[in-house]
């Protein structure tokens, strides 16, 4: 039986394993490959200070978790409190999918930012992710544009 929870400053072993894990596969790294000390140690940084929410899934061992990043921006007429999210981190072992644990970790997440306040939820959406955000009630967007400043490495 799956049970979830939402992991703690204690948990940051185990919120670095699955994070540098679901890394591997999102990105098709091999199994051996090192990421950069900057990369780990600003992921440890994030997940202990950072305002951020993991929701983790186990069973015997962690078989999945998702997170969301809480920012604030200036509000606008269409976000007047200016609490933003985005969802980062959705990831669920290869074994455990389509049985609904990434909706049940998203929905805890998404029901947490509307009681504080969140007015919208982005996300950078993998091909494989797509129809679960469609499910959780996501929809495609043209309004935002980007400009990435670290063209040299452009890993997720």
């Amino acid at each position: 039986m799956v049970k979830y929870a939402v992991a703690s400053k204690n948990d940051i072993e185990a919120l670095m394993q699955i994070r540098l894990e679901m890394l591997k596969v999102v990105n098709e790294l091999p199994s051996d490959y090192v990421f950069s000390k900057e990369l780990i140690a600003k992921s440890r940084e994030y997940f202990e200070s950072g305002n951020q929410t993991t929701v983790f899934a186990v069973e015997k061992n962690l078989i999945g978790c998702a997170t969301m990043c809480y920012i604030e921006v200036m509000p606008t007429l269409s976000h007047p409190t200016g609490k933003r999210a985005h969802l980062m981190n959705v990831y669920t072992n290869c074994e455990y999918r389509r049985q609904g644990i990434a909706f049940q970790m998203l929905n805890m997440l998404i029901e947490e930012a509307k009681v504080k306040g969140v007015t919208e939820i982005s996300l950078d959406a993998t091909e494989a992710g797509r129809p679960l955000y469609l499910k959780c009630g996501f929809t495609e967007s043209n309004e935002c544009m980007v400009l990435n400043l670290n063209q040299s490495n452009p890993g997720r």
